[in-house]
């Protein structure tokens, strides 16, 4: 069976201007990936090095009743904010999107109690991670369009220790230049109100899969992003969150996580393969028997991006998961008809 060493927690993922490679259990206290010494062969300034680094927050949460996908990116030429809310009860997806030029507002250095808000006449957007308070908090309104009504959402998760053992991961690409990850599955708690329908969040039937992400990342950025979340046959709470992305030396460490209550479990490196392209199934595999998956699209949504010499090609589908995850007491995970989130983005910046 798979296994990878889950470090003691560290202060930062940049010691001594060397990026650290690994895996852990804690959050780091603060991430400036600008601390890292010469991560290009030849001196640039910091503003310069500024804009090489990409960055994002995301939410998936869901109950009985409905699946709420939320992100934050900000790719430094270019940001976006979207929210995509599926009603399972009647099968409607409400889509918000809104891409913005420039570069207007940062994701925050650490998690302990930081947060980021993009806003306009149509929406609004907060992210407030509050580890000291054991919280990580999502305000999210949006208005009415001709085509679909307005919501609110209110949602806290929970990151007690009691609830939730998080992931962090530092991957590197090439020489001086990394990612971080900070990935956390718990229980969520809140308020969903849509077309005058007050939905109160039950934590225990709620779950959500909170990611931050971080790095140097190649100027031709590619990944594919998977992730669900649910209960099993015993009514244990089980979420996934697996990546395929330009990481080196991923069998060693990558970002692949499993858990079953708030037991974590490190999954191996996977093999994403769409043979049939991304608005057909998509099968998820590895090579030690821990995951066996196939991904099928239902809800698919895509933007394509072309700001001068920027390009962005974005699917972020939402479908079905069918198949086994193994944890790390070899224990089956039968994975039937869970609703879930798929991503596949082609970044050129």
């Amino acid at each position: 069976m798979y296994t990878r060493e889950i470090q003691a927690p560290r202060n930062t993922p940049i010691e001594n201007g060397i990026p650290l490679t690994g895996t852990w259990n804690k959050a780091f206290t603060q991430v400036d990936l600008l601390e890292t010494h010469r991560p290009y062969p030849w001196p640039l300034p910091r503003w310069l090095k500024d804009y090489r680094i990409k960055e994002w927050e995301s939410f998936n949460v869901q109950n009985e009743h409905f699946f709420l996908e939320a992100l934050l990116g900000n790719f430094k030429l270019f940001q976006i904010a979207q929210a995509f809310l599926h009603i399972k009860e009647t099968g409607e997806t409400l889509v918000f999107r809104k891409l913005m030029p420039g570069n207007s507002w940062r994701m925050p250095k650490n998690l302990n109690n930081a947060s980021v808000e993009c806003h306009s006449s149509r929406f609004f957007f907060r992210i407030h991670t509050w580890l000291n308070a054991d919280t990580i908090k999502l305000d999210l309104d949006i208005a009415a369009t001709k085509r679909q009504p307005a919501y609110t959402a209110h949602l806290a998760y929970s990151l007690r220790d009691r609830d939730v053992t998080p992931l962090a991961a530092s991957l590197n690409f090439t020489g001086q230049r990394n990612m971080y990850t900070f990935k956390a599955m718990s229980p969520v708690r809140g308020d969903l109100v849509l077309e005058g329908r007050h939905i109160s969040l039950d934590p225990a039937r709620c779950t959500g899969i909170f990611c931050d992400y971080k790095g140097f990342f190649p100027y031709r950025m590619k990944g594919v992003f998977c992730g669900g979340m649910g209960f099993d046959e015993e009514g244990k709470r089980y979420g996934f969150h697996i990546a395929e992305n330009q990481a080196r030396e991923t069998r060693k460490n990558n970002e692949n996580v499993l858990w079953v209550n708030k037991r974590l479990t490190p999954l191996p490196p996977v093999r994403i393969t769409m043979p049939r392209g991304p608005e057909s199934d998509w099968v998820i595999q590895d090579l030690d028997g821990m995951v066996d998956l196939v991904f099928t699209p239902r809800e698919i949504n895509r933007i394509r991006t072309n700001f001068l010499i920027t390009k962005g090609d974005f699917f972020t589908q939402m479908g079905y998961y069918n198949g086994m995850l193994v944890d790390s007491k070899n224990r089956q995970i039968q994975v039937r008809n869970q609703w879930g989130i798929g991503e596949k983005l082609y970044v050129r910046v």
